[in-house]
């Protein structure tokens, strides 16, 4: 069964290629909306397809002919209209879309006016000059074309999406270094980094500064650029050791705000805010929000806003929104935010390791981080004896450990130390430690570590017993997925965030950026259905705690609120909703 990912790839390859052969654009739209409202969409479309159809329908950017197309692809593992159209376009005009610059009416042109077929036919078309009669074609567009194919075939051995905590500190650093620069004002970076996704294309930099060469200069020298793509006035790139690509913006100072905006999107907010602006009689982009022009070609009017996202949200008649919520789609955009989590509210970690499992750390060596870090509860949870590569615990070793663990609170006052254990799930639902040990413990956290290739109706009946047992507080990183690595469970999300609703279990957001499990749709779910949700870094190392932020950047795509994630609330709160987790229902968030 494809995921929503799968669904979402599919109709945007429909609509890629639909806009390649020159079909109608209401077409291609219709399609690219489907494919980011599938992005997007918290329930299971797959599953959706094979038990209630109709109901793909009421899905806002889904329209009667694409869910049956949606319902074509779950049944039969492919859609007609998509072989059509791979038989009638050359397959290696497809990869000319990941060319900086270029979509799919540009791929349209060179096809049809220069017989271009693939990216070796367009580096031809370039050099032998054949690019200069096809329509807007100038001398200083295809020499921008030819740094995209070199950059391309530079790139073709190198990884596409690099993980959102491999990627951040990069874009930091280079930011820390360009800050050092004599006339830089303001420095961020913006794209899908700024946005929270999960895994990142490439990185995007903004600078506003007094020198535009100095700026420059410092970039294309920094250590990390292993070749340079582009050099000009506003914008330079290149291609870093290990293959992700970075450009930087250079901007006025005056018109941060306005970069900042567009260059973070997504696009379809970003085309929201336009809209909003033409509406407003008043026109937006990368330069700011202006009066509209006197006349159809007319320059813009008066500047409105630009130093700041928020003069911009404010000119509109808007609330900010936060980075991470920009790619929802439809109305909801002027919706004021809600009151997300963030890292501040934090105040306890239940989920950490220490050398008594796979951990780096003593039990003082956790507890003395926990207090740096401001954290008034740390439990401690190893490994159960089931993970044998992780030094699981057997039973006789918990109890030592948890004595261990008694006797380190006395000598930290200000932090609440729990004796907890991070059980493992095993492939029946079964937990790896009987109720009697289970019940010695504060934090019982349970997590599936292996079967994790079982089927879905399996991977949900087994989460379920984990979930509705009585002594487990937590599910850790329900689907086991490793990102750009392995797949994972894919259990009936639905299902499961109904049950941690009902019984009062909270679904964990591990922090790490190789997991960042539940993912954001995941959280979605769960806030959906009214369950708790914890955020946990899943200390094995002291560096571990700095992952903390990705987690709360899933969280808040999801639409995570304060008062429902269990690490947030005050020390009294969380420890009487541990000590009487075992009512059947729920309890509710502390005010």
């Amino acid at each position: 069964m494809p995921t929503n990912a799968e669904i979402a790839a599919t109709l945007t390859a429909i609509a890629d290629l639909l806009d390649i052969t020159g079909a109608n654009s209401f077409k291609v739209n219709a399609y690219r909306k489907a494919a980011r409202a599938a992005e997007s969409e918290a329930q299971d479309l797959g599953a959706l397809a094979v038990a209630d159809p109709p109901a793909l329908r009421k899905i806002e950017g889904i329209g009667e002919s694409i869910a049956a197309k949606i319902v074509e692809l779950t049944t039969t593992k492919g859609i007609a209209e998509l072989e059509r159209l791979r038989s009638e376009v050359p397959a290696g005009l497809l990869e000319l879309l990941t060319l900086q610059g270029v979509g799919p009416k540009t791929v349209h042109l060179f096809w049809n006016k220069a017989g271009v077929t693939d990216l070796q036919s367009l580096k031809h078309a370039i050099d032998s000059g054949a690019l200069t009669n096809v329509d807007r074609m100038g001398a200083k567009t295809i020499e921008n074309l030819r740094t995209a194919v070199a950059a391309r075939e530079a790139a073709r051995a190198q990884p596409t999406r690099f993980r959102l905590g491999q990627a951040v500190p990069i874009a930091e650093a280079m930011l820390l270094a360009l800050r050092t620069t004599v006339g830089v004002r303001q420095a961020a970076f913006a794209g899908s980094a700024r946005r929270g996704r999960e895994t990142v294309g490439d990185l995007d930099l903004l600078v506003s500064c007094d020198d535009h060469d100095s700026v420059r200069q410092a970039f294309l020298s920094l250590p990390f650029i292993d070749r340079v793509l582009a050099n000009g006035e506003t914008r330079c790139a290149a291609l870093l050791t290990g293959g992700m690509q970075v450009d930087l913006r250079i901007v006025d100072d005056a018109v941060f705000g306005a970069a900042l905006l567009y260059f973070t999107g997504s696009k379809d907010h970003n085309v929201f805010l336009r809209e909003r602006a033409i509406a407003a009689k008043m026109r937006l982009n990368e330069y700011g929000l202006h009066q509209a022009p006197s006349g159809a070609d007319g320059p813009l009017g008066a500047l409105v806003a630009a130093h700041t996202e928020e003069s911009i949200y404010a000119a509109l008649g808007l609330h900010c929104l936060p980075p991470e919520l920009r790619e929802l789609h439809g109305g909801d955009f002027a919706r004021a935010a809600p009151d997300l989590v963030e890292t501040s509210h934090v105040r306890a970690e239940l989920h950490a390791h220490t050398t008594a499992s796979d951990g780096s750390l003593s039990i003082h060596e956790l507890a003395s981080l926990a207090v740096s870090r401001g954290v008034h509860t740390l439990a401690i949870t190893d490994h159960s004896k089931a993970s044998a590569q992780a030094n699981g615990l057997s039973v006789e070793r918990l109890h030592r450990h948890i004595d261990a663990i008694r006797t380190a609170q006395a000598d930290f006052p200000t932090l609440c130390l729990l004796a907890g254990s991070e059980v493992d799930i095993l492939a029946d639902g079964r937990l790896d430690y009987d109720d009697e040990t289970l019940a010695r413990l504060d934090v019982v956290v349970a997590s599936p570590h292996a079967a994790l290739r079982q089927e879905p109706a399996v991977a949900t009946k087994r989460l379920l017993r984990a979930i509705t047992h009585p002594l487990v507080h937590i599910i850790g990183h329900p689907t086991g997925r490793i990102l750009l690595g392995r797949e994972g469970l894919a259990p009936d999300m639905h299902e499961l965030a109904a049950a941690a609703a009902e019984s009062g279990t909270a679904l964990e957001v591990n922090c790490h950026w190789s997991r960042l499990d539940l993912r954001d749709t995941h959280v979605k779910m769960a806030v959906a259905a009214g369950a708790l949700v914890a955020i946990d870094c899943d200390i094995h190392t002291a560096d571990d705690a700095d992952n903390l932020r990705y987690g709360v950047a899933t969280a808040r795509r999801g639409g995570l609120l304060r008062q429902s994630c269990v690490n947030t609330w005050e020390q009294k709160s969380l420890l009487g909703w541990l000590k009487n987790k075992k009512s059947t229902r729920a309890p509710h968030a502390p005010r």
